[in-house]
């Protein structure tokens, strides 16, 4: 479908303006990661997680967007979003509005655009430390839209989108009907653990890192240049790709699947295959636990690691895991692995509900 589109070039710029925004007086760390009764609207950093939307501030005051596009300003990757629903600005960040009032862009040619955008501003070239810039450098870079008689094409926009998403759901339908993951009945056992959770009445307590798993392992630095395409994930510091940012053939130290990775920045991920690592990725050895358990304590090692205390000039290494503590449900002051298990369980099914409920949502708009 693509390959047989006309192509035009066009400035960013002449499409689309910079939104002015009420500058907020707070800063992010400040403020709560979850709605409270005051702090409601979510606000706009330069992360990636979430598309950007991982604080909450008061309504009063702000500049209130919604379907806009967001582009980071000073990040370590710089992924253009649509969002749709309401959000402000914070800072690091900012967004941006279509430049015409005759032509309303639909959710689809919204998502077209800011993936064409994103072909232009979301390079493995721009970092931290090699920054693309704001709105000022964003404006003058040209992205390739479909052109029908010279002029944008927003029917195959609005075409190609629905149709992919048309095929995405039928894929994922039939995913779930084969492995089974649409049966997402709770079990009692299940009903009762999530009860508990809701109500605070499972025991908890605070458990050191090396205690329970032993010493974490450091990777090794293997540069860009000496890597051998393959296909074991190399896993690197960023939020990019979960920190895949490559695959390799290179000998280097094969480590385990169900363990934890945390990256130079303290970010915690759960990883279900084997895989490398470099100097910038601690490993925490969480294979004997069940999948469900280990999934459980890389979200625990997560909170207590990823509070922005490290950055450039403060990596997390090895030994920061070592003596890291987190907090686990306990029984007989002994880590409770087997409810952390029934709980992910229950999580998992609910997660699966929501995405039946949006398939089928899906299904009845199409008439699929």
């Amino acid at each position: 479908m693509l390959e047989n589109a006309e192509w035009g070039k066009f400035r960013i710029g002449d499409l689309f303006e910079k939104i002015q925004t009420i500058k907020l007086p707070f800063k992010a760390d400040e403020l709560p990661k979850q709605k409270t009764e005051e702090y409601t609207l979510p606000c706009l950093t330069s992360s990636f997680r979430n598309q950007g939307l991982n604080y909450f501030v008061p309504r009063k005051e702000a500049t209130i967007l919604k379907n806009v596009i967001s582009i980071p300003s000073n990040s370590d990757v710089y992924r253009a979003y649509f969002q749709s629903n309401e959000f402000t600005v914070l800072s690091d960040a900012y967004a941006i509005k279509w430049n015409f009032n005759d032509i309303d862009l639909s959710p689809n040619q919204y998502l077209f655009v800011v993936q064409c955008i994103n072909k232009v501003t979301d390079l493995s070239i721009y970092s931290y430390k090699n920054k693309l810039g704001g709105w000022n450098v964003v404006k003058n870079k040209k992205i390739h839209l479909p052109v029908k008689n010279r002029k944008i094409d927003f029917d195959f926009m609005e075409n190609f989108i629905a149709t992919l998403e048309s095929e995405r759901i039928k894929k994922l339908d039939t995913y779930l009907s084969i492995t089974g993951l649409d049966n997402c009945i709770l079990t009692l056992e299940e009903q009762k653990v999530l009860d508990d959770f809701d109500n605070g009445n499972i025991d908890w307590g605070e458990f050191n890192l090396e205690k329970l798993f032993g010493k974490a392992t450091r990777g090794k630095r293997l540069k860009s240049a000496d890597r051998i395409e393959g296909s074991l994930p190399f896993v690197t510091a960023g939020e990019a790709e979960e920190g895949v940012s490559a695959f390799i053939g290179n000998a280097v130290t094969v480590f385990s699947s169900n363990t934890t990775t945390i990256d130079m920045f303290g970010s915690a991920k759960y990883r279900n295959y084997e895989y490398g690592g470099d100097d910038h990725v601690a490993v925490v050895h969480t294979e004997k636990l069940p999948k469900h358990a280990a999934i459980f304590v890389t979200a625990s090692i997560h909170k207590s690691s990823y509070t922005g205390k490290f950055d450039y000039g403060r990596n997390f290494y090895a030994k920061d895991a070592d003596e890291l503590n987190i907090s686990l449900p306990q029984k007989n002051n002994k880590p409770n692995y087997y409810l952390m298990t029934i709980l992910l369980s229950a999580i998992h099914k609910l997660v699966v509900k929501d995405v039946i409920g949006y398939i089928e949502k899906k299904h009845y708009k199409s008439g699929i």
